[in-house]
Parts: structure tokens; C-alpha cells; sequence
């Protein structure tokens, strides 16, 4: 296979990714609230995955738990982000959601026994502050933290576990873990709406056909995404990922949706330059 196989593919699920929050705001805006996108959306890719989840049901029997974990952690992570996109502001969400070099460090020491050295406590502080500087002291100070901000944060750490019980569990095919974390989100967008009155949930056929569209964006883009990691360097390919940050902040500010004051930029650096540095350590 020729490199540049994978590097597109990984580099066009990034962008995919990046620039997500376009088709969901254009969903909202059209009337599509967030749960029933995510149900729409998330349960058109998972049911995609879902000959593969079966077929492959020998090679991940005696994993079932860890696929259940990963359908809760995995399926918050997804819903968390599609709300947080919708309702937040999009360099706030991404920043925030990016958070995951912090998480990933403390959570690798303390799930996988993984030796924190200088350089990652250093992430981590970079991290950490990035964010202290995009939330604001005062919003710190007074815990007057917005709920969309909340809703990126547990989204990333989310995303961590989803992670950690990826890397922890090897023997199950990849296939197999991405239809749990696909459905899961759907499954998690469901049993809040079965309280909802019909009325309260549209049924406009283009409103559907859109959201159906996104989940064949979501599945592009998370199918791009695995044959990119798979068949890529690992550091490489953790740098490549970044640019899904890149895309959606740069995105959001060239287009008007949201503006940087100098605190938020220097945030914003931080928080990519711990992303970087971890990243690289994956060589």
C-alpha cells in the first residue's frame, strides 16, 4: 500500500471531524434538536457496523463487558460532543474536548500503571492552564463554569476511558469496538426521548434525511480515522489527528461563529502544544 493512502485518509477524517459542528448546526437550524440527531445520526453508522459486529462476535466473545464500557464511555463522549457543538462555543468545546493529552497521562498512570516522567507532567500542566485561560478566572473563581463547557470537559475525559479500555482490550477487532461506541450513543440519545412527547421530537423528512446524511459522515469519518491509525506510524498519526483542532478552531473564527481575545489564543497554544508534545511521544 502506498503511504499516502493512509495519510489522506487520516488527514480527511481529521478535516471531517474539524469541521463536524457545520452540518450540526445546520441541522439545528432546520429544527433537529441534539437527541434525536444523535439517535438519527449515530444509529444510521452503528447499524452500518453492525453486520461486522455480529460476524465478528466469535473474536470478541468474553469481552462483552469491556464492549458494554466502551458503548457507555464511548456513547457519552459522542453525545456530550454533539450537544456541546451545537449549544457552545466552538473553539471553547475543542479546546476543552482537547483536554485529552491530560487525561490520557493521569489516567494511563493510574488504570495502565504508565510512568509519568517530566515532559508529561509538563503537558500536563500546559494543558491544564490552557484551559484555566480559555474558561476564565473568574468563571474558575466563582464556579460559574457555562454547561456546555461541563458537557465538553466530560466528554474528553469520556473519550479518555473510551481510549484506555481500546488500548486495554487488543484481542477485540476494531470493527467490533466502534459499533459499540456507535450504537452505544444512539442507545444513550434514546432513553432520554422515550420521556418526550412525540410532538416534541420532528419528523420533517428532510430534518431525518439530514441527520441520517451526518451519520454517514460519522462513519466515513471514524472508518477514515481507524485506517489512517492503523496503518500509520503511531506518533505520526497522533500528530495528524491534531488537526482536527486546527480545522475546527480555524473554521469557527475565519467564518465569524467565534472570536479569540489574546487570553483565549494563549489558551488555545497551550493546549496544542501539549497535544504535540504527547503526541510525539508516541513514536
Amino acid at each position: 500500500m502506498r503511504p499516502a493512502v493512509p495519510l489522506t485518509a487520516l488527514v480527511l477524517a481529521a478535516t471531517m471531524w474539524g469541521l463536524a459542528w457545520l452540518p450540526l448546526r445546520a441541522l439545528h437550524g432546520i429544527g433537529m434538536a441534539g437527541l434525536p440527531l444523535a439517535f438519527v445520526a449515530f444509529g444510521t453508522a452503528g447499524a452500518c457496523l453492525l453486520p461486522l459486529l455480529l460476524r465478528q462476535r466469535v473474536q470478541w466473545r468474553g469481552d462483552g463487558r469491556w464492549l458494554l464500557a466502551i458503548a457507555l464511555l464511548g456513547g457519552w463522549a459522542n453525545l456530550a460532543y454533539t450537544t456541546a457543538m451545537i449549544h457552545g462555543e466552538i473553539v471553547r468545546v475543542m479546546v476543552l474536548f482537547y483536554l485529552l493529552p491530560a487525561w490520557g497521562v493521569i489516567g494511563g498512570r493510574l488504570f495502565l500503571g504508565e510512568h509519568i516522567d517530566a515532559a508529561r507532567s509538563a503537558c500536563v500542566i500546559a494543558a491544564l492552564s490552557g484551559a484555566a485561560l480559555i474558561l476564565g478566572a473568574q468563571a474558575l473563581l466563582t464556579l460559574r463554569v457555562h454547561w456546555t463547557d461541563l458537557l465538553a470537559i466530560s466528554c474528553g475525559l469520556a473519550f479518555t476511558g473510551n481510549n484506555l479500555v481500546f488500548r486495554a482490550r487488543q484481542r477485540a477487532p476494531v470493527a467490533s469496538k466502534s459499533a459499540a461506541m456507535l450504537l452505544g450513543t444512539a442507545a444513550l440519545a434514546a432513553l432520554p426521548l422515550l420521556t418526550q412527547a412525540p410532538s416534541t421530537i420532528p419528523s420533517s423528512a428532510p430534518a431525518m434525511a439530514g441527520a441520517a446524511g451526518y451519520g454517514l459522515w460519522v462513519l466515513l469519518a471514524t472508518i477514515g480515522m481507524q485506517f489512517g491509525v492503523t496503518h500509520m506510524a503511531a506518533g505520526r498519526a497522533s500528530i495528524l489527528i491534531i488537526l482536527e483542532l486546527l480545522v475546527a478552531v480555524l473554521s469557527a473564527v475565519l467564518l465569524g461563529v467565534d472570536e479569540l481575545s489574546g487570553r483565549e489564543f494563549t489558551g488555545v497554544v497551550l493546549v496544542l502544544l501539549a497535544a504535540i508534545v504527547e503526541a510525539r511521544r508516541a513514536t
